[in-house]
């Protein structure tokens, strides 16, 4: 089971789960138990090349279903371009909100492109 310490594990592990970075954008999510081991991982959801639908609710009853402790988002961006949108920020914050509700955290959500990746976390927008 692999432990998430820092946002380049968790960069390391969504890198195996997603079928592609280039053509599609996709939304996964990481659920970790008390000690940060993930218990499993769920798309979310998948679109189109410039956007995806997602779905507070059922983040949060994925999290429950697994009896998580905390998760971590994930999304792609086909474009190669890891600026955040106003609608990743803006989804980010519900989900956020919606964990502090659940006392279930939101500990990052990073952006993926083939090449590299930005964790929300580490630039401070958590």
């Amino acid at each position: 089971m692999d432990k998430v310490v820092s946002s380049y594990e968790a960069y390391e592990i969504f890198k195996k789960i997603y079928p592609s970075l280039e053509h599609r954008e996709y939304f996964y999510m990481l659920c970790l138990n008390r000690n940060n081991k993930v218990l499993g991982y769920s798309l979310i959801s998948m679109g189109g090349l410039s956007g995806t639908v997602v779905d507070v609710r059922i983040i949060m009853q994925t999290a429950l279903k697994a009896n998580a402790c905390s998760i971590i988002l994930s999304h792609n961006h086909p474009s190669g371009n890891l600026t955040p949108s106003s609608q990743d920020r803006d989804i980010n914050n519900k989900i956020k909100e919606a964990g502090r509700l659940l006392d279930i955290p939101v500990l990052d959500h990073l952006i993926l492109t083939p090449e590299t990746f930005l964790s929300f976390a580490d630039e401070g927008l958590m």
